[in-house]
């Protein structure tokens, strides 16, 4: 077997992404210029057929940013590293409730002119489909944005 991305000395691990969400999954974390980042695209998996792979230097994954990845890829694996061994190991889930992470779609929603966080209820989980607790407007695929 060939080696196709290094080991990771401490830091954190996004494994099974979607294929092709990992560029969307490195934005929505915020991911900034002076991070060093290891990335798989469309790489091989018996689990998924194709999947995606970041990983991350020194950095710890937070609950919010876990539940980000969860939002664009419920399948993922989250690890973390310490001296080159997983110290976590974790499943994305979506949980029944998300707050604070997705942007409502409707104009006239409450939350896109008030200091209010957005609030939705996961209607289903695949495929997405999201309803805003304020407004009522679903929402799945492309419609979801991350905030």
């Amino acid at each position: 077997m060939e080696m196709r991305i290094s080991k990771l000395r401490n830091g954190a691990v996004i494994d099974h992404l979607r294929p092709g969400t990992a560029m969307k999954a490195i934005q929505v974390l915020g991911v900034t210029d002076g991070s060093t980042l290891s990335i798989g695209m469309f790489l091989d998996s018996k689990k998924m057929g194709r999947k995606d792979l970041i990983k991350i230097e020194n950095r710890t994954l937070t609950t919010k940013e876990i539940n980000k990845i969860a939002v664009l890829s419920p399948e993922a694996t989250l690890c973390n590293i310490r001296d080159y061994q997983v110290v976590q190991k974790t499943k994305a889930h979506l949980p029944r409730e998300i707050s604070v992470i997705v942007r409502c779609n409707n104009p006239k929603c409450i939350t896109n002119h008030e200091k209010v966080g957005t609030l939705f209820a996961v209607v289903e989980d695949n495929p997405l489909k999201l309803r805003c607790r304020y407004c009522e407007r679903a929402m799945s695929g492309d419609e979801i944005e991350l905030i």
